[in-house]
């Protein structure tokens, strides 16, 4: 069994020609050597007027919308409340990640989405690459012995 591969530019290219000289989807599909249900669907999500008006390149832009919806959001997401209370106030600055979890578990006992773990503290310190790094318990001397080195302090 074949291993699905996501419809490749030329690929949509060469759907957008053929359905233009009105060749039938068999025909299509043979040519591309994929299913016909994929060349159905294809189309199905990316015509834009009722005796299908095929682009390759707005397809190809939808594509990627659909892709980039599909992942899921981080709870710390830059611009979210969530994201804002904790890199932003004060009170958290010098905090660790298990401190501010507690705080915003007593300040927000009844609202779940409120609260984050102290993983997805420490997954936006590294993905964001010093953003967050205050919560990283400032003024102590950095230790050089794992895998984020250059961001995780010393703690004494």
């Amino acid at each position: 069994m074949k291993k699905y591969k996501h419809l490749s530019a030329e690929e949509r290219a060469a759907i957008m020609i053929e359905k233009a000289r009105n060749t039938r989807l068999r025909a299509i599909a043979r040519l591309l050597g994929r299913s016909v249900a994929t060349i159905t669907r294809e189309l199905a999500r990316n015509c834009t007027e009722s005796p299908c008006c095929y682009d390759a390149t707005s397809a190809a832009r939808a594509y990627r919308r659909r892709r980039e919806r599909s992942r899921r959001q981080s709870k710390l997401a830059a611009g979210s409340a969530l994201y804002w209370q904790v890199h932003h106030d004060p009170i958290y600055r010098r905090w660790s990640p298990q401190q501010i979890i507690a705080r915003l578990r007593e300040m927000h006992p009844d609202h779940p989405e409120q609260r984050v773990s102290h993983e997805t503290i420490y997954a936006a310190i590294y993905s964001r690459r010093r953003p967050l790094t205050p919560h990283h318990r400032a003024d102590v001397p950095f230790a050089t012995r794992s895998r984020h080195t250059s961001l995780r302090p010393l703690l004494l």
